[in-house]
């Protein structure tokens, strides 16, 4: 018999666990999902008015908002990245993984929105240019620059040792 008593008590605590289970109520949990951004410029301004960008995802690293920019992008600088980008950013994985999106706010030194320029990876998207698809946006959402837009492809391409980005090193 007391061999027994430990499976006994033991087959009573499972009891009383699926017992309570079975007795509270279960609310269901709802998760939004968003579908990954369209390899767009009218794409991507939408899946970023639809997330809220500036609200949920994280100043790079280490950036202040308002931080010293330089032309083109303006005076002072804001930046945004995705969880994808910020995993990586973080533990100075040296390149940005695809889906990571960058999103920049250009300011005037008065601190008024002037554009929004961004850098979304995609795979196969642009392999001379590490995978980039760039965009630049007026305050309103009207696109000034999207794909494969050389200006900014040449710019950054000073920093191709870096993935392409001058926020920061990567490494």
């Amino acid at each position: 018999m007391k061999r027994m008593f430990p499976f006994i008590i033991l087959l009573l605590d499972i009891g009383l666990i699926l017992y309570a289970c079975a007795s509270s109520e279960i609310k269901p949990v709802k998760v939004e999902m968003v579908a990954k951004p369209a390899v767009s410029g009218a794409g991507l301004w939408d899946y970023l008015r639809e997330l809220n960008y500036a609200k949920n995802w994280a100043t790079w690293p280490g950036k202040t908002p308002f931080y010293p920019g330089a032309q083109p992008h303006g005076s002072l600088l804001v930046t945004y990245v995705n969880d994808q980008a910020l995993g990586a950013i973080e533990w100075k994985k040296g390149m940005l993984p695809d889906e990571s999106i960058v999103v920049q706010e250009n300011y005037t030194p008065d601190k008024k929105l002037a554009a929004l320029t961004l850098m979304y990876k995609v795979k196969g998207y642009n392999p001379d240019a590490n995978d980039w698809f760039w965009a630049m946006y007026q305050p309103d959402g009207k696109i000034q620059a999207e794909g494969k837009v050389e200006m900014c492809i040449n710019c950054h391409g000073a920093k191709k040792d870096n993935d392409y980005i001058m926020t920061a090193p990567l490494k």
